[in-house]
C-alpha cells in the first residue's frame, strides 16, 4: 500500500486531502464504520482495485463514528457508502456492497485514460473499420500492460478470428473472466470451434450440399471474407431457420465485426427479417 494512494482522511483534512486534491486526481471516498460488516466486504475489494489504478485514483477511508459531521455533510444515511469526488465535485456514487465487475466499472468511469487505455481505444477503433491485422499487436501490447483486461482480451479474439487463428481464439474465449464482455466472448466460442474444425472438412468430401455451403462459409470467414460468409449463412437459414450452428455463427460473425460496424446493423435486420 502506498500512503498516498490509499489513507485515511478526518473532517480536520478532508478538504485538502479530498477536495483540493481530486482538482488533478480522482478520490473515491469510502464511508465505513468498524461495527459495520458489509464495510469490511467492500473494503479490501476498492483497495484491491484502486492499487491496480497505480497511483491514478485516490482512496479515501472516512469512519464516519469519529467524523459524523462529514456524514451528514455528504447525506450518508447508510454505509457502506461511496462517493466519487473529481474538480472538487461528486461524480458518482453507490451504497452497499457491489460485485467487482460493478466496482471495476464504477472506477473505470472517473480514471484518467492511461497510455494502454488510449492504445486500446485506438485497437478497438481499428477492429470497427476492419483492419484485423493492425490491430492485433496493439492489443497483445495492451494485454501486457493491463493483464486479464477484458475489453481488450474480446478485442484480440475477434481480430484472430477475422485473420483464422481460431485456436488460439478459442483458449482467450474459453477462459474469458466474468466481466461486462463474458457473453460477448460466449457469442463467439461457436465460431472458434467452427473455426477450428475445418481441417476435418476439404472441400469436395461433405456429404451434403448444405454440409459444403456451411463449410464454405466458415472458410471464408476464416481468410476474412465475413460478408461472403454471412451471405451464404444466411441463404442457409433461409431454407432452414431451425439450423442453430448456421444461426450462431452468424451471431459469431456479427460479434467480429462489431456494433459499430454499419453492415453489422444491416445483416441483423436480415436475420431477424428470417427467424421473425
Amino acid at each position: 500500500m502506498t500512503p498516498d494512494n490509499i489513507i485515511d482522511v478526518s473532517e480536520a483534512d478532508f478538504e485538502y486531502e479530498v477536495i483540493e486534491y481530486s482538482q488533478n486526481t480522482p478520490v473515491v471516498v469510502d464511508f465505513w464504520a468498524a461495527w459495520c460488516q458489509p464495510c469490511k466486504v467492500l473494503a479490501p475489494m476498492l483497495e484491491k482495485l484502486v492499487k491496480e489504478t497505480a497511483g491514478a485514483i485516490r482512496l479515501a477511508r472516512v469512519n464516519v463514528d469519529e467524523n459524523p459531521n462529514l456524514a451528514i455533510r455528504f447525506g450518508v444515511r447508510s454505509i457502506p457508502a461511496v462517493k466519487a469526488f473529481s474538480g472538487g465535485q461528486i461524480v458518482g456514487e453507490f451504497t452497499g456492497v457491489q460485485p467487482e465487475s460493478r466496482l471495476r466499472e464504477f472506477l473505470s468511469r472517473i480514471q484518467p485514460p492511461s497510455p494502454a487505455g488510449l492504445a486500446l481505444e485506438h485497437a478497438l477503433s481499428l477492429l470497427n473499420q476492419e483492419q484485423w491485422a493492425e490491430a492485433e499487436p496493439i492489443l497483445r501490447e495492451v494485454l501486457e500492460q493491463m493483464p486479464g483486461n477484458p475489453p481488450a482480451l474480446l478485442g484480440l479474439a475477434r481480430a484472430l478470428l477475422a485473420q483464422g487463428k481460431a485456436r488460439e481464439a478459442h483458449n482467450i474465449l474459453s477462459a474469458f473472466p466474468a466481466s461486462r464482455e463474458f457473453a460477448n466472448a460466449q457469442t463467439l466460442l461457436p465460431l472458434a470451434k467452427a473455426m477450428e474444425d475445418l481441417r476435418h472438412h476439404q472441400p469436395g468430401e461433405e456429404p451434403d450440399e448444405q454440409s459444403a455451403a456451411y463449410w464454405n462459409a466458415i472458410r471464408l470467414a476464416a481468410r476474412g471474407r465475413i460478408p461472403l460468409a454471412l451471405d451464404g449463412l444466411l441463404d442457409l437459414l433461409r431454407q432452414d431457420r431451425r439450423n442453430d450452428p448456421v444461426r450462431l455463427t452468424i451471431l459469431g460473425l456479427l460479434e467480429v465485426l462489431g456494433d459499430d460496424n454499419p453492415q453489422t446493423r444491416s445483416y441483423r435486420r436480415e436475420l431477424a427479417s428470417i427467424l421473425f
